[in-house]
């Protein structure tokens, strides 16, 4: 028997906590990078960070929720009216689906039954997968988004703060930068297993974003500490 396994199912909760997690690290480094390259003391730069993870958790939270409300107001009304047109007006709906098919590959009379036989099992679940493209694996969830979405970046900006903690203050600028762009290429590395992409080339590509949003911080906290 030949099974196969696909990746696709894991496409909504990865790319919240892929999302979640880079921001966190890349952000809260950042935040730690810009205030100590502006000369401030560890214990300062470590309530700079906590303020960070907070701010930034609650700030994903918010936008994640709003924006998939906003998803699934759309797709609430959009299978309304679908319902609507069912009730009303079947036959044009079943010419519609049987076009979808026809599109697809099937010669018409092959299509026409298709439509006929799923209509008939769950016309509204038919039209909704096929015609608007909403499933069960895509519906907007916003609660979970907006938990999943905290939680990760959470747990991304809490590395860069335990590297703050652990490093002696002669080194921490260092430590700081080269620990979480480790961590980023880690978890990139991971995402791209996890989906069933590239590792390296992943890796390569959340690291230097990552890279280039630090050393610009860090370079803006040197600037303003010099000058003050």
């Amino acid at each position: 028997m030949h099974i196969e396994r696909h990746k696709n199912h894991r496409i909504g909760w990865l790319r919240a906590a892929v999302l979640g997690a880079n921001d966190g690290i890349v952000s809260t480094a950042s935040l730690i990078l810009g205030v100590a390259a502006a000369g401030v003391d560890a214990k300062h730069i470590l309530i700079a960070g906590i303020a960070g993870l907070v701010a930034g958790a609650m700030s994903m939270a918010a936008g994640e929720y709003v924006s998939v409300c906003s998803q699934a107001d759309t797709e609430h009304a959009d299978l309304e009216r679908e319902r609507r047109e069912l009730a009303a007006y079947p036959e044009h709906e079943h010419e519609e689906m049987t076009a979808i098919y026809v599109e697809r590959g099937l010669d018409e009379t092959l299509a026409a039954e298709v439509a006929r036989q799923l209509m008939a099992h769950d016309a509204l679940g038919a039209h909704s997968r096929d015609e608007l493209g909403i499933t069960d694996t895509s519906a907007a969830r916003p609660v979970l988004a907006a938990f999943s979405s905290a939680a990760s970046f959470s747990v991304g900006a809490i590395l860069p703060l335990l590297l703050v903690l652990w490093a002696p203050a002669a080194v921490l600028i260092w430590t700081v930068a080269g620990g979480s762009l480790l961590l980023l290429v880690l978890l990139g590395a991971l995402s791209a297993r996890a989906g069933g992409a590239s590792m390296l080339v992943a890796g390569v590509r959340v690291s230097f974003w990552g890279a280039l949003a630090m050393g610009l911080t860090a370079g803006v906290g040197a600037l303003f500490g010099v000058a003050a």
